[in-house]
């Protein structure tokens, strides 16, 4: 029988971080696949799509160029897309009324953000990054019990805003970690947080007024924009931690700029709004943050991962079985 004939969509220098040379032997096994060939975006162009009539499966990635209804329509056979990236905003819902099966590598990818976050959380509540600067800086010895007493995880109280993929994977981080973890989410039930072994709360103000450290995992729409305002900043206790490894957007970050130049609390930022911020920014240069440039989520060998949780979906495509994975269109 013929092979299903696929063609990779992603950044070109992508493709050897996520799929090694052993990776594309078994894709070629597994389907017709041109690794030559690479649909991406670039600004301005549409994608090279000649060709390409008789492709049923679109394996992509980061970089991957926006297929519009016109686009889908020169991808008549097109039934599948594995994505090894999160979000499918390079798809047109009108992939949905064309029945096409969308997988994302979501979960993995979650992985490393939610070892990230517990491993922020735990310097945050030991104040790990603080006291490392105090120490270099000052060069002499720390009396622990007399100059950090209240430091530590154990009975730490843990907010977190939001009980998404990567949500769920952080409260398994914490889980068995001697913490209270609080947990706002208004899709969560009373029986579903039982379960999972934590607290529902109902109000975000009155989550971060109940938490030491505050960490958020919401995705971004409309309504989610902004959601970490003003008035949820203020009402974080005094010293306490915000941790973001979502997206800038969720943050009224002037207003969180405010509180920090206040040093009223800490923030541990792995995104921000713009990414990058412009030259100058004082979250650059506030004594009472701690900024990297978008490490949490997979990187280097962590890259790995979701090529192969991307392989493991186009087997099943392959044999006509259904997504371990898949991501509902809107």
């Amino acid at each position: 029988m013929p092979r299903i004939k696929a063609v990779l969509a992603m950044t070109p220098e992508m493709v050897p971080f996520v799929f090694g040379e052993q990776e594309l032997q078994l894709l070629k096994e597994l389907v017709d696949l041109d690794p030559h060939r690479i649909l991406t975006w670039e600004e301005g162009r549409e994608p090279d799509l000649e060709g390409l009539a008789n492709v049923e499966l679109l394996l992509s990635g980061w970089g991957a160029p926006y297929l519009g209804a016109s686009q889908l329509e020169r991808l008549p056979a097109l039934r599948g897309v594995v994505h090894w990236g999160g979000g499918v905003g390079f798809l047109d819902r009108s992939a949905r009324e064309r029945e096409i099966a969308v997988s994302s590598a979501r979960a993995a990818n979650g992985i490393p953000v939610a070892e990230f976050t517990a491993a922020m959380i735990t310097f945050a509540a030991k104040d790990v990054i603080w006291v490392s600067r105090d120490y270099c800086r000052d060069q002499r010895f720390i009396n622990r019990e007399a100059e950090l007493p209240h430091t530590g995880l154990y009975g730490t109280t843990v907010g977190l805003v939001g009980a998404s993929t990567i949500g769920m994977l952080v409260i398994e981080q914490l889980r068995d970690r001697d913490v209270k973890i609080l947990v706002y989410d208004p899709y969560l039930t009373e029986s579903a947080a039982a379960c999972l072994g934590v607290e529902l709360v109902r109000d975000l103000e009155d989550l971060a007024r109940r938490s030491s450290i505050l960490s958020v995992h919401a995705p971004v729409t409309s309504q989610t924009e902004g959601m970490i305002s003003r008035r949820v900043l203020a009402a974080l206790p005094d010293g306490a931690t915000f941790v973001n490894t979502a997206r800038g957007v969720l943050v009224d970050q002037d207003a969180l700029v405010d509180e920090l130049a206040a040093n009223r609390i800490r923030a541990i930022l792995d995104v921000t709004e713009p990414e990058v911020l412009p030259e100058g920014h004082p979250l650059y240069t506030l004594p009472n943050v701690f900024l990297t440039p978008h490490l949490a989520g997979s990187t280097g060998v962590e890259l790995r991962r979701l090529g192969h949780a991307a392989l493991a979906e186009v087997e099943r495509f392959v044999f006509g079985d259904p997504f371990a994975h898949p991501f509902p269109l809107p």
